[in-house]
């Protein structure tokens, strides 16, 4: 039986004090989330907040893929419940805007979906040349979520945005520097390695002064949890379409 809790690592390595990495660990399905997943994800930020031991997190993925983003399977479970909780991955969203500590991504590979939009919310993102970043919403008759809506048009302008979030075009390693969604381009087998120091020198900086210049530049979280908000209400109701439903059912099929 496969113990979903290895799915999703969390780990504290020795070599690199105060930071917390998050990482995807599921490569035979290219690292694709399902709600048991985001909840450990969310807890594992959470945990975060709430330890001054923890100074900085680092989100990484397996050799040639971040993540591949939701698992259409378990998408397709939920749009066809009963369930009127909000998806798991609304939640861990929320939880990535209210993060105190700063966050930090290493993207090897593939970054589908919200492989792509977490990065939105990380302060600095390491990529492999070899990256892919595609946001494939409404060709799966969604629309953007992680308030992304908002944050992409801001980092990259509209037209960029526009060709990401809605044309659902990929986006190539260097394309995503140009457009600002990530920060540095390094070789695939030193991503991690570089993701882990990076994230290890910002915990050692004084932590309130960190924390403030972080909030001074990111900005009130208001405006981002106000459109995760608009943006779920459309994300919900579209996930329960039938239009949505025959996308998956065709994507499963694949």
């Amino acid at each position: 039986m496969l113990v979903t809790e290895n799915f999703v690592l969390v780990e504290r390595p020795d070599a690199y004090p105060g930071v917390m990495a998050i990482r995807f660990n599921r490569p035979e399905k290219k690292n694709a989330i399902t709600s048991s997943m985001y909840q450990r994800m969310t807890a594992a930020l959470e945990e975060a907040n709430g330890d001054d031991a923890v100074r900085c997190v680092a989100f990484l993925g397996t050799a040639g893929c971040f993540s591949a983003g939701n698992d259409m399977g378990d998408f397709l479970a939920y749009a066809m419940s009963a369930s009127k909780d909000a998806p798991a991955a609304a939640v861990f969203i929320k939880a990535l805007a209210l993060a105190e500590k700063p966050l930090v991504s290493g993207v090897d590979g593939l970054a589908i979906g919200i492989g792509t939009t977490l990065n939105l919310h990380c302060d600095m993102t390491i990529a492999s040349g070899r990256s892919l970043f595609k946001t494939p919403f409404v060709d799966l008759a969604l629309v953007p979520e992680a308030a992304a809506s908002l944050l992409a048009p801001r980092i990259m302008g509209h037209q960029r945005a526009f060709a990401m979030l809605v044309a659902g075009e990929g986006f190539s390693a260097q394309a995503a520097l140009d457009a600002g969604l990530i920060w540095k381009l390094v070789e695939p087998q030193e991503v991690e390695v570089q993701t882990l120091a990076l994230a290890a020198s910002l915990a050692a900086k004084p932590p309130q002064a960190l924390r403030i210049a972080r909030d001074l530049v990111r900005g009130t979280r208001d405006e981002v949890l106000a459109r995760m908000d608009e943006e779920l209400v459309h994300f919900s109701a579209q996930l329960r379409s039938a239009e949505a439903r025959a996308a998956f059912e065709a994507f499963m099929r694949r």
